[in-house]
């Protein structure tokens, strides 16, 4: 511990400790940041000192809702442990089957993982359940979230009756009390802090800002140049979409900057995650999926470029930063649409939150320049685009309705060429007449252009005809029915 930086225990360790190594059940609930993870991580380290594990039979069973925490538990193992003589076996997605066999061969003192991965390898016939001492079901209200209570009352039913359970959430609704009571025999309750309270040691700062997303964007990146006490920070977006295109926007305008969604494969996030960790990175993008539980114990700054949703978020959010006792700031950006999720927020963490260099009503009007410059440019691509088919002999204006010129009043004005249409009709009535005097057909009305988009409407009803409507062919009988019908008589 000494080498790790700690001195003195947090108060989650303090309370929680104590009860561990006398092997009571535990109900902790405690904010993240709060050394929760050493509050188990350290009496179970003492209570294994004593016999080792057999194969594919671990001695205790950590669940964790994710990759990400499940590995930064084995850290915490391999860090605090580092004298002691224990197997740790990591079981999670994205490794391969036959090398974590390998390890449950070996025998395992501490198993973590992911419920999922656990149930593969026990319908698998690799693992066996019956000699688990300590139960660890770490962040339980996220396990509700991602619907994997199921498959934690399945494991439980896996493990001996006799078993130590330890049991912690960051918050506890009544589903997450229910789900305590069945694990649970006579526990020792510990609780911390008040559910979604804020830590005393973060700054927060809300910062207003126009809606457009480039408009956003140009508000983060002044106030992450005016943080001169800057060394990391981790930017939350609402959508993955947005964690996307902020990261190329800040990698585009020279920022160090990487991104971490839960769209990204295994492999990629743990390593943009290790980057971040190392220094690598100055800013990380990030969708809620790293807002939770991740130990990155000295992060300086956090942004909301998006105001979360559900204002429980917003607590998880800032509380990657201010941890363990240490200074931080956290800004969120706000626009006119957010002001229902701000206030939210601010009578969820029972304060009110102090707006930098002024609120809503003190915005600047907005700066259309920039928004009329891309329209401009888009309709000059597409008057070129234009200009470019008529030149390639392409169809013309006047024959189709992707052509129509539109005018600026909104009045669609289209081409005509009506003495154009007049020579066309009297040239194909000088043919029909033509035809009539050769006995070609023997009809004196001539017939309307096929293409003659000019001919009067009326025509077509029957009610102004010329005359009569013929019935069959008319006087237009064909001559090889005229030699069926003499033969017949």
């Amino acid at each position: 511990m000494t080498d790790a930086g700690y001195s003195t225990p947090t108060p989650i360790q303090a309370g929680a400790i104590p009860f561990a190594l006398q092997r009571r059940d535990i109900c902790g609930i405690a904010q993240t940041g709060t050394g929760k993870t050493a509050s188990f991580v350290l009496p179970m380290l003492t209570l294994l000192e004593k016999g080792r594990a057999r194969a594919r039979m671990p001695r205790t069973l950590i669940l964790e809702p994710t990759r990400e925490l499940a590995a930064q538990v084995a850290e915490n193992f391999e860090k605090y442990g580092k004298n002691h003589r224990l197997n740790i076996a990591l079981l999670i997605g994205g490794v391969s089957f036959e090398e974590q066999d390998r390890k449950l061969e070996r025998g395992a003192d501490v198993l973590i993982c992911t419920p999922g991965r656990l149930l593969d390898h026990f319908e698998r016939g690799k693992l066996l359940m019956s000699g688990v001492e300590i139960f660890v079901i770490d962040e339980a209200d996220r396990m509700l979230d991602m619907g994997f209570i199921p498959d934690i009352e399945r494991i439980a039913k896996l493990i001996p009756f006799t078993r130590q359970t330890l049991f912690f959430s960051a918050t506890m609704p009544t589903e997450i009390q229910k789900l305590a009571d069945r694990f649970l025999q006579n526990p020792e309750r510990v609780e911390v802090a008040k559910p979604a309270s804020t830590a005393k040691t973060v700054t927060q700062r809300f910062v207003a800002s126009h809606g457009k997303d480039y408009e956003k964007r140009a508000t983060l990146r002044d106030l992450i140049r005016e943080q001169t006490d800057l060394k990391n920070a981790i930017i939350f977006c609402n959508r993955k979409k947005d964690v996307s295109d902020l990261f190329r926007s800040l990698d585009r305008h020279g920022f160090s900057a990487g991104a971490l969604h839960g769209d990204m494969d295994q492999r990629s996030r743990m390593a943009m995650l290790q980057n971040f960790k190392d220094g690598n990175l100055q800013l990380l993008v990030a969708s809620d999926v790293a807002a939770r539980g991740l130990d990155i114990p000295d992060v300086s700054h956090v942004f909301n470029f998006d105001v979360p949703i559900h204002s429980e978020d917003y607590v998880h959010r800032i509380g990657r930063t201010g941890r363990a006792g240490r200074s931080g700031a956290a800004f969120t950006i706000v626009t006119k649409r957010d002001t229902k999720h701000v206030d939210a927020i601010e009578k969820l963490i029972g304060e009110d939150v102090q707006w930098l260099n002024g609120d809503l009503s003190s915005l600047p009007p907005a700066d259309e320049s920039t928004d009329d410059n891309r329209s401009s440019r888009r309709r000059d691509q597409k008057n070129k685009g234009r200009d470019r088919d008529r030149s390639r002999g392409g169809r013309s204006a006047s024959s189709h309705k992707s052509d129509i010129d539109v005018e600026d009043n909104g009045v669609v004005a289209i081409e005509a060429a009506p003495a154009k249409a007049e020579s066309v009709r009297n040239e194909r009535k000088s043919e029909n007449n033509n035809k009539s005097n050769n006995g070609s057909r023997n009809n004196n009305r001539p017939f309307p252009a096929a293409n003659d988009d000019h001919r009067e409407r009326r025509n077509r009803y029957r009610d102004h005809d010329d005359g009569p409507t013929p019935v069959g062919f008319g006087d237009d009988i064909p001559a090889f029915m005229l030699i069926v019908a003499n033969a017949k008589a």
